[in-house]
């Protein structure tokens, strides 16, 4: 049975580093994902996977509460089966997750989804919006779309955004109009909300392959009136990735300015921090401290992800 009686709700974010089935999906890359491949993903390498995303999932915020979180936006998922496999993990089966998914265009073949509980957040409309994007020679470059569910929390209406913005690969200046671009998709997003309610209650939540002090973060956040706590949550000690021995903050949750005006939100904030607990993190070697990977390059590390997860905390009022 689900525990009901909530005192603050946690809603997060977590990018799952490469979670591939063991089937060859001929449409997608994902060649590195099969026990063939020189990564050798074999029937028990997913299966420990699984199991320990399910572990992490079900104890994001638990430093200050007793319950698994009510919503968490997902990264780097393959396809349905993968969310269905997860949520039915012995981690996880006891919370009933339902989740949301859409098949997006992004050459790796993963995607964004979304996990939720169906008997808290009710969940009314879900679709998807692509970013459109071209490379220097005009052709299109395929990103993953971005996810838009639409539901009821605490009998308030909720509108959550879930994104996963193309990475730095090619170099951080050189992609900064990727991020951009997807930047634009959100704003024109919330600006058809506000449409429709001018005082629309959003989450926009994603890894950004952005620090909350780039462009693009800063792009959404005035555009469209959102609040950033995860601005100083971010310290050189502290971050959900680590690159180079450096800390960034590509995970982020941000929300709509009337979540802090208790006389017009069912709902107020409460909190924000990363999940970075220790059986997440390396805990010896020069790596200590950072997350506990999948793999690094072709090597299996049997971990977890190369992100933590991160979460913010809600508080329902009457």
């Amino acid at each position: 049975m689900i525990n009901n009686d909530y005192t603050s709700y946690t809603i997060a974010f977590y990018n799952t580093e490469n979670l591939f089935d063991i089937e060859n999906d001929p449409l997608t890359n994902d060649d590195d994902f099969l026990a063939t491949s020189r990564k050798r993903w074999t029937p028990k390498r997913y299966q420990n996977k699984l199991t320990k995303l399910g572990d992490v999932i079900s104890k994001i915020g638990e430093e200050n509460t007793t319950v698994a979180p009510i919503i968490i936006g997902l990264a780097e998922v393959e396809n349905k089966k993968v969310l269905s496999d997860l949520i039915k993990n012995k981690n996880l089966i006891k919370e009933e997750y339902r989740y949301i998914h859409y098949e997006s265009p992004d050459e790796r073949g993963i995607d964004v989804a979304l996990l939720y509980k169906p008997d808290i957040f009710k969940v009314e409309s879900s679709e998807v919006f692509s970013v459109y994007l071209q490379s220097e020679t005009g052709k299109q470059d395929y990103t993953r779309d971005i996810l838009l569910v639409q539901g009821k929390l605490n009998n308030e209406n909720i509108n959550i955004i879930v994104n996963h913005w193309s990475s730095r690969r090619e170099g951080t200046k050189e992609t900064e109009f990727k991020r951009i671009a997807a930047a634009n998709v959100v704003n024109s997003i919330i600006k058809t909300l506000k449409k429709k309610d001018h005082l629309a209650k959003v989450i926009v939540m994603g890894d950004f392959n952005d620090n909350p002090n780039c462009k693009s973060i800063s792009t959404i956040e005035q555009e469209s009136e959102l609040y950033n706590p995860f601005k100083t949550v971010w310290s050189r000690d502290k971050g959900s990735l680590s690159y180079n021995f450096q800390w960034n903050l590509f995970d982020q949750i941000l929300f709509s300015t009337n979540l802090f005006d208790p006389k017009n939100s069912k709902l107020s904030f409460d909190s924000a921090n990363i999940f970075n607990s220790k059986f997440l993190t390396q805990n010896h070697g020069k790596y200590k401290g950072q997350p506990l990977r999948t793999y690094v390059g072709k090597k299996y590390k049997g971990g977890y992800s190369d992100h933590f997860p991160v979460y913010i905390k809600l508080k329902p009022s009457n």
